[in-house]
């Protein structure tokens, strides 16, 4: 009897822990800078080891999970098959944590073939990359030009815009941010480029603001937005194609502008340490700039601390750990530099190809290839490699966290593994 009751106890802690650990509420998790707070991440796992389920995700999509209590929540999109025909899906999902079964899959949009850029994507891009965000209390949904929209946390739809026009480039990407009241995107198209702002109860638009960098060709870009604190007020990071720019949310007025060299189809997004927001240019030649956001107007020439020319992502956003800033290149080169200085520690070709962007835990940095090769090394300023782990699938999606459980969205799953 005392080791049943022993047991029930393990397991009833072991569950208080799990739900009240952190909520994992956006993209890169609630500091939006891929840090979590959780201990006892696994550091090996695999289709036979530290499993604690597999779930199937009908559909295509490359959308981060996000995590509030015990509840998971994901889009997706569904094509074709004999339903749907030449329309698709656009979806989304409630899992339960602890046994990963759906609590409820609705449909959002459905939207109807029409031959136009709006219907293609890019090989490695779905109709659903962008990843969900929670205030606590309503979950918000980004499908780029297909449409926004806010959900009850049991499924309910609020409200919807479809309002956001400009022409598609390989699809959509850029996951939303929330700030004041207004559920924030960045939409810049082959066409057009401009950022804006929707009023979070009702999805009216409150202000949207052009993007004034006209010098390229290619002006397109899947940028997610990052809120900082400079001198005591919130500015909104967001990058298009050509130029990184400082927003006002409460209007959307540009604070501060740095132009690239070259730059567009900008994926990584921005992160902000040591009063210094780093930023990827994105293609073709990809370079990593740090900039001191306190300046006003074209700050290009006055603010850009140091740049990093050789191993900048095209994809994976940038990670930084306590003076160290760690880049994954898409060809798999980890590079890791004093954040405050850009000097170089070291650089490590760790083999395959990465679109994932870096999580920290637990003094451990966690990195995950296209081919579903997770590799944990800790941080520092020499590399130390901890682990190698294997699951064999396509991983395009972010890491995300519930309590000690790693979260792995692959192409076809969604794995939750745990030691």
């Amino acid at each position: 009897m005392r080791f049943l009751i022993s047991l029930a106890t393990i397991f009833a802690v072991v569950s208080t822990v799990e739900s009240s650990a952190e909520d994992w509420t956006e993209f890169r998790g609630p500091s939006a800078d891929g840090h979590s707070s959780a201990t006892g991440l696994p550091t090996t796992w695999g289709a036979d080891q530290n499993l604690v389920w597999k779930r199937a995700i009908e559909g295509l999509a490359w959308s981060s999970p996000v995590v509030l209590g015990d509840r998971i929540y994901l889009t997706t999109s569904v094509a074709g098959g004999e339903e749907l025909g030449p329309e698709q899906s656009l979806r989304t999902l409630c899992l339960d944590a602890e046994s990963g079964a759906v609590q409820w899959d609705v449909e959002v949009f459905r939207q109807k073939a029409t031959g136009t850029r709006a219907d293609k994507v890019h090989g490695k891009n779905s109709h659903a990359s962008a990843t969900p965000i929670t205030d606590g209390k309503h979950l918000f949904v980004h499908f780029g030009v297909h449409g926004t929209a806010c959900l009850t946390l049991d499924g309910k739809i609020i409200w919807q815009n479809q309002e956001l026009k400009y022409i598609p480039v390989h699809g959509n990407g850029g996951s939303p941010v929330l700030v004041d009241g207004l559920l924030v995107v960045s939409c810049d198209g082959g066409d057009v480029e401009f950022i804006a702002a929707m009023d979070q109860t009702t999805g009216k638009i409150r202000w949207n603001t052009d993007r004034t960098a006209k010098h390229l060709k290619k002006t397109f870009a899947f940028g997610t937005p990052l809120l900082i604190s400079v001198d005591g007020k919130t500015q909104i990071v967001s990058q298009g194609a050509g130029a990184v720019y400082g927003y006002d949310p409460k209007d959307g007025s540009v604070i501060w502008k740095v132009d690239y060299v070259d730059g567009y189809s900008v994926v990584p997004r921005p992160v902000f340490a040591h009063g210094l927001v780093y930023v990827s240019s994105g293609f073709d030649k990809a370079r990593l700039l740090a900039i001191d956001p306190t300046g006003k107007g074209d700050i290009t020439k006055t603010h850009v601390r140091w740049t990093l020319e050789k191993g900048a992502p095209h994809t994976p956003s940038p990670l930084v750990v306590g003076d160290e800033l760690y880049v994954v290149s898409d060809g798999g080169v980890l590079s890791c530099l004093n954040a405050k200085t850009g000097e170089l520690h070291y650089q490590e070709r760790l083999g395959g190809k990465y679109s994932a962007s870096p999580l920290s835990a637990d003094g451990n940095v966690y990195v995950q290839s296209e081919e579903g090769e997770g590799i944990v090394f800790r941080a520092g300023t020499t590399f130390n490699e901890v682990g190698r782990n294997q699951l064999e699938a396509r991983t395009f999606a972010s890491y995300s966290v519930f309590g000690s459980s790693l979260l792995i969205r692959s192409e076809k799953h969604l794995y939750r593994i745990a030691n």
